[in-house]
């Protein structure tokens, strides 16, 4: 997806927010600012996922701040888990677990900082448990489940994670592979996040080897790209994502996510702010 004004408006805007919360130099926020608007005005990358990479590993040289975010995704694994210990039984014990998980799972979205610079994580389960989906593919998805003998689910954030972890436990298929980042991103998880909330429980975790918040597949490395073209089935969480992979117009792949700009939401045609379990065979964009 080529980025617009508003996306490169959008990328200024979270290293801005670095800016303030490190209280950077004004020197420093002078190179880096004018760094910024260069790389986004020369177009020469595809997706704004892929220049939020090169803004941060710009700012990581220049600063010497290897994790802006390391305090933020501590904290939202911690708040997640204690959520999930209020959410698990709850699931387990309703009589449409597979939705709940599911709305839960699209709930964590919202744990964001590459969008947001706060959210409330209760307010939004509350919400997502009773609204319609703005696209709800869900039905097909519990369906291609069933069908699926090999699953590749691709994460998004730290925190949100603990919540596809309550989702992959509750569709319980024998065999689902979870990639997470390369390396360090915006709050994205990584094998360290996943470690610390015990993915590797309910599933195989690998990392998809590039340090972008997305999946953009000629940067990923080897392993992940074999078990990629080996799945029957992949779920897709957050518009980093989809955003690499939407002109994939793979039917196999399923996004999962809560839509966070109206940049995404006019090309999706729903709302900002809505929720959407979209598969592409089933509404075809250009």
């Amino acid at each position: 997806m080529k980025i617009d004004s508003e996306c490169g408006g959008c990328l200024l805007k979270t290293n801005q927010r670095l800016f303030d919360k490190f209280n950077i130099p004004w020197q420093q926020q002078q190179d880096l600012q004018k760094y910024n608007k260069q790389l986004i005005e020369s177009k020469h990358l595809d997706t704004a996922p892929e220049i939020q990479r090169e803004l941060s590993m710009n700012f990581k040289s220049v600063t010497g701040i290897n994790d802006p975010y390391v305090e933020e995704k501590a904290e939202s694994n911690r708040l997640a888990s204690a959520l999930y210990q209020e959410w698990k039984p709850r699931v387990t014990q309703s009589d449409h677990a597979f939705n709940l998980a599911l709305r839960i799972s699209i709930a964590g979205n919202i744990m964001d900082y590459g969008a947001n610079n706060s959210f409330d994580i209760h307010k939004t389960i509350d919400h997502v448990t009773t609204a319609n989906f703005a696209i709800d593919h869900s039905n097909l998805l519990k369906q291609r489940i069933t069908q699926a003998k090999n699953i590749l689910y691709l994460g998004d954030n730290s925190g949100e994670i603990v919540f596809d972890k309550l989702f992959i436990e509750t569709i319980e298929h024998p065999n689902i592979t979870f990639a997470v980042k390369g390396g360090i991103t915006l709050n994205d998880a990584t094998m360290e996040d996943a470690d610390k909330i015990g993915l590797h429980s309910v599933a195989k975790v690998i990392s998809n080897g590039y340090n972008a918040p997305s999946t953009i597949l000629n940067k990923c490395d080897a392993e992940f790209l074999k078990v990629y073209h080996a799945s029957d089935l992949i779920i897709s969480k957050g518009q980093g994502n989809l955003e690499g992979l939407m002109n994939e117009k793979d039917p196999r792949i399923f996004f999962l996510l809560m839509v966070k700009c109206t940049v995404i939401g006019e090309m999706l045609k729903v709302k900002k702010g809505s929720f959407v379990v979209f598969n592409q065979t089933e509404i075809p964009w250009e």
